[in-house]
This record gives C-alpha cells, structure tokens and sequence, in this order.
C-alpha cells in the first residue's frame, strides 16, 4: 500500500488516509478457523472449576455477585445446552472470532491496507493469551473483546474526528462492565491519555458524557446488588491486591506480558507502541497512554494476574501490522517467513493453552498453566463424594450438608452430580457462601477440601467447629495429574460445637 500523509506528519510514520482501505475479508476467514478449532477442542478433558462455578451462579441468577458482574451466568442461564461444554464454549469462541475481526478492523482504522489487516487478525488469532481464554467460558473472552472493540472506537473517532461514535463506545464499554470490571480502568485510562495528549476537544465533550450515561447505566444491576450487600467485590478485591499486588509479583508480571502475543510477534506489537505513539492523533497517542498506566497499575495491584492487559495487544498487534506493511510489501519473503515463524512459535504454545494432547500426558503443563490441569478431575470427585454420602446412614443423612472448601468442588457436585442422588452442596467461597449453609440445623457435615488446602492443614480448621474429624476418602483422578483436588480428603464432620447455622458466619472467605 501507498500510504497517503497528512501535510505536516512525519514522513516515516503511516497516517491513516481521509478515506479507509477496503475490509480484507480474508480476516473473516482467520476468525472462522480459530472458532472451529476451538469448537472441535470443546469437548476435550472437561469443566473447567471456574465454568461449573458459572453453572452455579446461573441457577441464582442475581444483579450481580462477589467476583464478577452479571453477564457471565446470563449466557450460561440463556444457553439452550444445559450442562454440554460444546454449548457453554459457543459463547467464548464466537467471542474469540468477533476480537479477531476487530483486530483487522482497528488496522484499518490505522490506515492499514489488506496486508496490514490479515496479519492484525493473524497476530490477535494466534495470541497464547486469546486462544486460552477463549476456550473456555468465562468473563475474560468478552473482556478481551470489549477492550479491542473500545480501542476501535478510539481509532474510529481520531479518524474522522466525529465524537458521535462515543455513544457506540458506551454501548461497549457497558457491555465490558456487565461482564467485568477492568475494562472500565481501560476506559478511564483511555480518557486520561488523551488530555495528556492533547485531545481535550474529542473527549470532553456531550457525545463522551453520553456515552458514559449509557454506560453507566448498564452497571445498575451490579451496583445495586452490591449496595444490597454491603459491597463485597471491594473487599474481595482489597483481599486479592494484599495477596497478589506489590513487589513481590512484578518480575512475574513483566515475564508474563512477553507471553500475551506470539514470541515471534513481540517485535510487531512493540513496533505498534513507537507508531501509535509518534504519530499526530491525540487519541492514537492515548492509546499508548492507557497501555503503560495501566501497566503500572497492573503490576502494583494485581501482578499475579497477567493477563488483566491482554485485551491491549490487540490494537498494538494492529498499530504495528500498519508499521510494518510497507516493509513487509516490498518482499515478498519477508511476510512468508514472518508467518512461518508465527506458525512454529504458536505450534509450541499450543500444549499449554489448549487441550491438544490426552489428559493423562499434560502434567508438565502444570507448573505453566495450571488451566487445563485443572479441567481434569470432576467426575471423579463427584463419585467420591457420592461414594461417602451414600455410606452415611438414612437419619445422618437427613440431617447432613456437603460443605467444600472452593466453589469448583459445589460446582462440580451441584452440576456434573445433579440426579445422582447428592443434595445441593454449599461453599463458603466467594459467591457460593451468600447462597447460605443448606439446612440451618444441620448435626453432620460431609466436607470436600483440595490437596492444597491438606497440606495447611484443612482438618485442624474443621476441628475449631466440629468435635469429630474424620477422613473418609482421598480425591484422586485417572488421569494422573497433581492438579489442585490430587490429594484432597472428604471429611465426615459430626458435633458441631455450635448450631450448622450459626457457624456459617465465619466460613465466609473471598480468593
């Protein structure tokens, strides 16, 4: 492409043309691939602990919840699947290929020819951060999207100057906020970067503050249920920063940002930081802005969660993609081997982001990801604990609760053991504690901990509210892996030394 310059711009940076290229529609094609690929991989090894936790919240649905906005168990409630991963996964693989169109969009907005485009698209489809995400189902998959389509709001509007396409960014942005609410630092980010870079005139204006209304009002639900409960995500999250922000994360922090994007196009996206971040659009350069403050931010908060800035390589995968396209024109070689080592580079994440080997050979992934690991195991649990129930008696059964320790172990019961006979298991984790104790009076426990939680030793906690602690089974899997249930123990609890009811106050934790 012959990039057209506005009078004044510097002369080795793109601009984007009065008019945009023609949509590459080979990006269409890139998104369809990566959603067949992650709908064939669907059904592969199982649950996730997170998506039965989902299942669970969907059968309560609400405003909002501890951990999470309220969009997440809408789709899983709405679904017409029931308890199917292929029909819980729709949603997070059509996430997957609607961020990569709009990757390829945002290069258009840029200024990016078709080249530019397919190599966006290529780069967000190939993300080690999207593919692992968006094989499950989980708020994360739209997050990532409602950051990119955001920043193609941004683009869109440092393009034509038009600050009426701030009421499509709220509609977005309220979106993100239904879903998760990062994406409303991003947003915030957004706006400071461009004061700082001079566009006060396309953001303090009617058309941002209506957008914002909109958003806004999209939050109502999840603010009003967090009033009604005296705003628990504030304490949850002040709890999470204490364990995961600080010091002590950053190096992890830092490292993990290199892994976001394919190895062999972390060149591209730094490329897209220097165009952005050179060029004469306040809004391109806020872009830029918004990344390194909510780098920082990141870092000192949260730093044990590395993929909070994914959704920002998307749109610097894009920046870049129009950086290099002039350079990638003139050769045609140099396209062919930068793909052929985006191929090799994403070939070797794969194992650690999707399920492309048998269960029973992914234990050395563990230690990387602990995600597919953590999918393997839940039927099994479920039999356990149906094992231990079924051995109480009739009358200690009719007086019984399942308490667990986490909210994947009452999710797995409550939806893999639904019609099995097991009554409906309850948690003091997160969510799952406000959903109350079962029965009040209850005078024998059955309690599911993980192996970690053994090793701190979870049976000497039971032992502050009960008088007899018995293990009665270990978890296990077939498959071998030391995920975090290997090891755990069902425990039967009998004497509690205060009504079931009246204990359940001080089972409430948040992580």
């Amino acid at each position: 492409m012959t990039a057209r310059r506005r009078a004044g711009a510097s002369p080795s940076i793109p601009e984007a043309p009065p008019g945009v290229e023609v949509f590459d529609r080979r990006v269409f094609l890139v998104g369809g691939v990566v959603f067949a690929l992650l709908m064939a991989l669907s059904p592969w090894y199982g649950f996730h602990r997170d998506e039965l936790y989902f299942l669970d919240a969907a059968r309560h649905l609400q405003g909002g919840y501890v951990d999470q906005p309220v969009l997440t168990p809408l789709l899983a409630r709405v679904s017409l699947f029931g308890v199917w991963l292929p029909g819980l996964r729709l949603w997070a693989a059509l996430a997957a290929w609607a961020t990569i169109v709009v990757g390829g969009l945002i290069a258009r907005e840029l200024g990016g020819g078709g080249r530019a485009q397919l190599l966006a698209a290529l780069g967000t489809a190939t993300m080690p951060a999207l593919l692992a995400v968006d094989h499950l189902e989980g708020p994360t998959a739209i997050d990532l999207l409602a950051w990119a389509a955001l920043a193609f709001v941004a683009a869109r509007v440092a393009r034509t100057g038009d600050p009426r396409w701030w009421l499509v960014g709220g509609v977005v942005l309220g979106v993100g906020l239904a879903n998760k609410h990062s994406v409303g630092f991003f947003g915030v980010a957004l706006v400071i970067g461009a004061l700082l870079s001079g566009g006060r005139r396309l953001v303090l204006n009617r058309w941002l503050l209506a957008g914002a209304v909109i958003a806004t009002a999209f939050t109502i639900p999840d603010l009003w249920w967090q009033a009604q409960h005296h705003w628990p995500t504030i304490a949850m999250t002040r709890q999470l920063n204490q364990e995961n922000g600080g010091l002590k994360n950053v190096g992890n922090w830092v490292a993990g940002q290199l892994i976001m994007v394919s190895l062999a196009l972390a060149w591209v996206w730094v490329a897209g930081l220097r165009f952005l971040w050179r060029s004469q659009r306040a809004l391109w350069r806020a872009l830029v802005w918004a990344y390194g403050l909510l780098f920082v931010f990141f870092a000192a908060t949260t730093g044990a969660k590395i993929y909070y800035l994914a959704g920002a390589y998307v749109y610097l995968l894009a920046a870049g993609a129009v950086a290099i396209e002039a350079r990638l024109s003139q050769r045609r070689g140099r396209m062919r081997n930068l793909l052929c080592w985006t191929a090799l580079s994403t070939a070797a994440a794969l194992p650690l982001v999707l399920p492309v080997l048998p269960a029973a050979d992914i234990g050395w992934t563990y230690a990387v990801n602990q995600v597919p690991g953590e999918s393997v195991g839940w039927p099994e649990l479920v039999h356990t604990v149906r094992a231990a129930w079924m051995s109480l008696t009739l009358g200690q059964r009719a007086q019984a609760v399942i308490f667990t320790a986490d909210y994947g172990e009452a999710g797995a019961i409550n939806e893999l053991g639904r019609g099995t006979g097991l009554p409906v298991a309850v948690s003091g984790q997160n969510n799952e504690w406000w959903w109350g104790p079962g029965n009040p009076e209850a005078t024998t426990v059955l309690a599911v901990a993980p192996g970690p939680r053994d090793v701190t030793g979870y049976a000497a906690y039971l032992e502050q509210f009960f008088t007899s602690v018995r293990t009665v089974a270990t978890l296990t899997n077939t498959a071998g892996i030391h995920n975090q249930e290997w090891g755990g123990h069902v425990y039967l609890c009998t004497g509690p030394r205060r009504p079931w009811g009246k204990l359940w106050p001080a089972l409430r934790h948040y992580d």
